[in-house]
């Protein structure tokens, strides 16, 4: 008996001993102190988490979410490195301006400041980083990959090596960017970090045009192209009234367009009717300015006979801005005011520049993928490998082949006298050709 009472009385000092090292904190509950805590982690090699546990802290860029397996991947562009850490109820959220979000309003492409748990790649906190700006859905705007900078309105920045572009989520190259695509920029200070496609491009192509080669396509207030045969167009995605025309032949028909989809427009059952023409009268200023429809020098000193429908005019003049813009000719008799601007000293610089932007003795050579049908800003010029002249500026090639996705990239072909030559990625199968 005596015994079993020693026994006892040690165990209650030992407990009373532990009580007094650990602590108690008011409503009676243990409480781990920060040394026996690291004691704890030193013994046993674990230590618990919870909100507002962390041991590092970033500036980044967010590049993934994965739902399913609950992480984030960042990409930090000081030293460009990709990581990623892991999520859960724990994890909070919140804008620029402290106020709780979301995970569903966080998306790829982000700048954020994060804390973490480094030793076991917990995310702690995610908010919108304070020091970023933000420039959504812009529709003009000038990517120039040369010269590595953007234009937003009147503002440039920088675009570096780092700068990530994601459409749908997805990380995507500087070349899948199409003119027609509408942005989202992101960026610290003066460089651009991220860039987001909000609306991207579809394709449209044109079946039973054999009445209206050498018409105009307008395409809404987006796109006016001559028709030429087995064109294929790079559409921004929407909804649009399409304009056929012929002279006095042709109509308007609804099309949708969606991303990275190609569409298949008709344009057999349209009307084709016999051509009328109108006398038009241009009045030029200066009078010393060439003036080109659809091509053909004209004579404005005289009324000009023109068939019923769209056409093209370049008005150029020694000094001035040259003038390129779309008429229609819709009645028997009309005239057409050209009145030409003095050309700035930028614009003179430009102009002399690119009048030698056509090298006619080099070429583009277009080298795969092999058998895809290859268009350039949208007309057919063949069947990969092709070539075609070389002419410095910016183009659209997108390359087709039956089976299998279309994909358009935007090319800057540069003014050395060489020969440049390209080799895309192979196509994706449709799903219906991988089933």
């Amino acid at each position: 008996m005596e015994a079993k009472r020693r026994k006892i009385n040690i165990l209650f000092a030992v407990l009373l001993a532990a009580a007094i090292v650990g602590g108690c904190n008011e409503a009676g509950q243990m409480h781990v102190s920060e040394s026996s805590q690291e004691s704890s982690k030193a013994d046993t090699g674990f230590m618990l988490t919870g909100p507002g546990t962390y041991d590092s802290a970033d500036t980044a860029i967010i590049t993934r979410i994965d739902e399913e397996d609950q992480t984030i991947t960042f990409f930090n562009t000081t030293v460009s490195k990709k990581y990623t850490l892991n999520y859960d109820g724990a994890t909070s959220y919140s804008d620029k301006y402290g106020e709780p979000m979301s995970l569903a309003q966080i998306h790829e492409g982000d700048i954020v400041d994060i804390t973490f748990l480094k030793s076991k790649k917990r995310l702690d906190t995610l908010k919108l980083s304070g020091e970023c700006w933000k420039a959504e859905a812009i529709e003009r705007y000038e990517i120039n990959t040369t010269r590595h900078d953007v234009s937003i309105g009147s503002d440039v920045y920088k675009i570096t090596s780092d700068t990530l572009i994601f459409s749908e989520g997805e990380q995507i190259d500087w070349m899948d960017l199409n003119a027609a695509d509408v942005l989202t920029f992101q960026g610290i200070d003066t460089t651009v970090y991220s860039i987001t496609v909000d609306k991207g491009h579809g394709y449209l192509r044109l079946e039973g045009d054999e009445n209206f080669i050498g018409g105009w396509i307008e395409v809404g207030q987006t796109l006016i192209k001559q028709i030429s045969e087995d064109m294929l167009l790079t559409v921004p995605e929407g909804s649009y009234q399409v304009n056929i025309s012929q002279g006095s032949s042709g109509g308007t028909k609804s099309v949708v367009i969606k991303r990275n989809e190609e569409f298949t427009l008709n344009i057999g059952d349209l009307k084709v009717e016999e051509p009328k023409y109108g006398q038009v009268v241009f009045a030029v200023t200066p009078s010393s300015a060439t003036l080109y429809i659809d091509g053909a020098k004209v004579d404005t000193s005289l009324p000009v006979s023109l068939e019923y429908g769209v056409h093209q005019m370049i008005a150029v003049a020694p000094g001035y801005s040259t003038i390129k813009s779309y008429f229609k000719v819709a009645s028997a008799t009309g005239g057409l005011e050209v009145t030409m601007e003095k050309e700035t000293a930028e614009e003179e610089e430009e102009s002399s520049s690119s009048s030698s932007s056509t090298i006619s003795r080099f070429v583009v050579r277009i080298d795969g993928p092999e058998g895809a049908e290859v268009y350039l800003n949208g007309n057919y010029i063949g069947v990969a490998p092709v070539s075609f002249g070389k002419e410095a500026g910016t183009h659209i090639i997108t390359l087709r082949k039956s089976g299998y996705e279309t994909r358009s990239y935007t090319i800057e072909v540069d003014s050395e006298e060489k020969d440049i030559a390209y080799s895309f990625a192979e196509l994706t199968p449709t799903t219906t050709a991988i089933q």
